[in-house]
Formats: C-alpha cells, sequence, structure tokens
C-alpha cells in the first residue's frame, strides 16, 4: 500500500528488526523518526538509506527506559515538526543469559521492566494527544510468543513479566483509543537471531531451523511485513490482538521440556 506521508517513529531502529521495519515503511512512503541508544554510526547510515528512498528522516538518541530521554524524544520530535502517526515499540531490553530471579540484580530488574513496560507506557501517554487530535494512529508493541496466556517462563522472570502486563495494556488502550482511530496491538516474534534479523525471507527460506516447526528459521522481513499490515489505512478494525510470528515456536514449552528432559535423567 501507499501511506500518505505518515510518519513513524520505530525505537530501537538502527539495526535488527527495527531497521527493517524502518526499510519497509520507507519504500511504502512513510517519513520515518530512527532512534537509537549507542549505534549512532549505524543509525546515521541508516538515515542516508532511507533518504535515498525519498523518505524525509531524522535521528534522535534515546533510552526509552529513561523517563527523562523519553521525554526529551518527544520535545525533539515536537521541534523537528515530526510527530509520529505509528509508533513502533520495537526497542526492549532483554538477558540472554538463562538466571534464576533471585540471581538478578535490582539495576537489572528496573532496567527491564522500564525499557519493556514503563517506558513503552510513558512514550504511548505522550504521544496519544497527537494521535487523537489528527483522529488516527498506529500504536505496535513488542511481546513474546504466547505471551497472553501468562504462563511462567523459568529463566525470564523480569522479561516475562513486564511483557505480560504489556499485554494487558495493550488490550486496555486498544479500547479507550478505538472511538479516535489508533489502534493498538502487540507483535510477538519468534526466536530471530543475529544476522537474520536483517535478511528477508528469501534469505532464510532455504536454510534449516530444527528448532521451529515451520522448519526455516524467522527474518526481519517476516515481523516487519506484519506491522506494516497492521498500519495500513484500512486494518482499523484490527485492535487489541497479540499476533504470534513465531513459525509454530513455543518458547516457553522448549526450555520446560528440557528441563524435564534433563530432570529425569537425573533421577536414573
Amino acid at each position: 500500500m501507499e501511506y500518505e506521508r505518515r510518519t513513524a517513529l520505530i525505537t530501537g531502529s538502527a539495526k535488527g528488526l527495527g531497521k527493517m521495519t524502518a526499510l519497509a515503511f520507507a519504500e511504502s512512503g512513510c517519513n520515518i523518526i530512527l532512534n537509537y541508544v549507542h549505534s549512532e554510526l549505524e543509525a546515521h547510515a541508516l538515515k542516508d538509506e532511507l533518504q535515498m528512498k525519498g523518505a524525509r528522516c531524522t535521528c534522535i538518541q534515546a533510552d526509552v527506559s529513561r523517563p527523562e530521554d523519553v521525554k526529551r524524544l518527544v520535545h525533539v520530535m515536537q521541534a523537528e515538526c515530526m510527530m509520529p502517526d505509528i509508533v513502533v515499540n520495537n526497542a526492549g531490553p532483554f538477558i540472554r543469559e538463562r538466571r534464576e530471579f533471585v540471581d538478578y540484580t535490582e539495576d537489572e530488574i528496573l532496567y527491564i521492566v522500564n525499557g519493556n513496560l514503563t517506558g513503552v507506557m510513558l512514550l504511548d501517554h505522550l504521544l496519544l494527544p497527537h494521535m487523537r487530535e489528527k483522529g488516527w494512529g498506529r500504536i505496535i508493541h513488542y511481546g513474546f510468543g504466547h505471551a497472553a496466556e501468562a504462563r511462567a517462563w523459568p529463566h525470564r522472570a523480569v522479561y516475562a513479566a513486564a511483557k505480560v502486563g504489556l499485554v494487558s495494556f495493550t488490550k486496555t488502550l486498544a479500547v479507550e483509543e478505538a472511538p479516535h482511530g489508533i489502534t493498538v496491538n502487540m507483535v510477538c516474534p519468534g526466536d530471530i537471531r543475529g544476522a537474520d534479523k536483517e535478511r528477508t525471507i528469501a534469505e532464510v527460506a532455504h536454510r534449516e531451523d530444527a528448532e521451529s516447526p515451520r522448519g526455516r528459521p524467522g527474518s526481519g522481513e517476516d515481523i516487519a511485513r506484519v506491522i506494516q499490515f497492521l498500519c495500513e489505512e484500512k486494518s482499523d478494525f484490527i485492535t487489541g490482538n497479540m499476533i504470534d510470528v513465531s513459525g509454530g515456536l513455543d518458547p516457553i514449552r522448549a526450555v520446560i521440556e528440557k528441563k524435564s528432559v534433563q530432570s529425569r535423567r537425573d533421577l536414573h
């Protein structure tokens, strides 16, 4: 589809899934607000690439886990007259090392919760008045597979709690903002790793992934195309949904099954 020069903010968009989403929106006619924390060189390189596609683009450094940075991000967007109609809350800290809750530090707990829940809520809160004034908006949150079920996720207690809280917030905000032409949905990516986050479906289609029921790894394009669909003009009837884009992988079950197998071995 062709956008009527909507403006899209993608947090954490210098690299990875955020970068692929920014490219997809630019190709559809959106202006782009890139956000980064440390990846300044990558952000400005992507800005140049997006401008070559005809998009107006700006880069803003801000850490969404810090309330003062969230406020500064919005202030800079206002100053540059680039308030977003579309907000993709792509940024969200994650500790890949498996660790029981008792082994987290206080700073790690606050960082993960603020980056994945509180910062998202504050950013949405500051941008909603602009969307309401225009009578149109699209908000995308990120979750994980089966987040809506609020199941236990061993060794991911803090991250899971933040995202499950975001599920309830997504559903509530969707109901409150529907009369204002604003949709709110959650996309739940599968376990897409490393360079695959910036690859297309064609680039991963012939590779095997034993963990994925689909049989191939996921790609950044898998996620970007779903987000793009949810933000289309005609997708206004789709709101308050949690959409798994995982190739059928259940990340929690995989962990539980591995622990169960190991427990049985320990008994013999």
